[in-house]
């Protein structure tokens, strides 16, 4: 049976909340640049996420941790310029809210301030709550990750997924109501089995948005790159390609080199 979707002209956290109990779905993708993000607003996605992954497919770093502050704004204040519907969360980088709640909170209004997201996102359970808590209190919705948690790769030493084991599990789905509690507005949990991520998006009132996570979440998030085949080595499980650009461009790129060499182009017609 279907369920009747509400027309939203404007997606807020009270939306994503409102989807939850109402049966719907929530469609969340990542942006970091004007022209992807009007494109994905454009086609009514709800959620854009200014993600930290931006240090993986935008400056081909290996890991997130080295994008900085400053790069998230300025990544997340050229989504905010594209965006008419979606509700824009950013998430705060590595270094930037893990050890100091006054320096999270500092971070988090720079974000709000100069970038005029919606919405911050930060990695972790209760060792952050106290930077959780004061962002909050500022006013700032904070929309919390659980699971796999790119930042702290090298305390995990591997992207395998989280939470198989009993111990992990039961802290998962204790800091997911921990963070409920705090009030954050939605989590997202990555690459963590599906009955667990089902159990966790039950017990909660707030919506639980699954990257690897399984279909019995709230709603699912891709990066961008991946989904539409731009990346072409990145194969895990989770990814459903939709395109495939990397060949496509690649094509379109030797074809207009072909007709460079050839003169081909410009035609007759493609001159003044």
């Amino acid at each position: 049976m279907s369920v009747a979707k509400k027309e939203y002209k404007r997606i807020t956290t009270k939306s994503l909340v409102e989807m939850k109990s109402n049966g719907e779905k929530i469609s969340m993708l990542t942006s970091y640049d004007f022209s992807m993000a009007k494109i994905v607003d454009g086609a009514g996605i709800d959620v854009i996420l200014v993600g930290d992954s931006a240090s993986n497919v935008m400056a081909g770093h290996e890991t997130t941790l080295p994008i900085t502050l400053d790069q998230m704004i300025y990544h997340a204040a050229s989504v905010v310029r594209a965006v008419e519907r979606a509700l824009v969360v950013v998430d705060l980088p590595f270094g930037s809210y893990q050890s100091d709640p006054k320096e999270a909170l500092r971070s988090a209004i720079r974000i709000m301030k100069e970038s005029g997201g919606h919405a911050v996102k930060l990695e972790g359970g209760k060792e952050i709550k106290d930077s959780v808590k004061r962002i909050l209190n500022a006013g700032i919705p904070v929309m919390g990750h659980l699971g796999l948690t790119p930042q702290s790769i090298y305390k995990f030493g591997t992207y395998t997924v989280r939470a198989k084991e009993e111990a992990e599990a039961e802290k998962l789905k204790t800091d997911a109501l921990m963070l409920e509690k705090a009030g954050c507005f939605a989590l997202v949990l990555e690459k963590v089995p599906a009955k667990l991520a089902k159990e966790v998006a039950e017990s909660l009132t707030i919506p639980v948005i699954g990257i690897g996570a399984g279909n019995g979440v709230d709603g699912q998030v891709l990066v961008v790159h991946d989904m539409i085949g731009m990346t072409h080595e990145f194969n895990p499980r989770f990814l459903r390609r939709y395109l495939d650009l990397y060949h496509e461009m690649t094509k379109a790129f030797e074809q207009y080199r072909d007709d460079v060499k050839s003169g081909n182009f410009p035609s007759d017609e493609e001159q003044y």
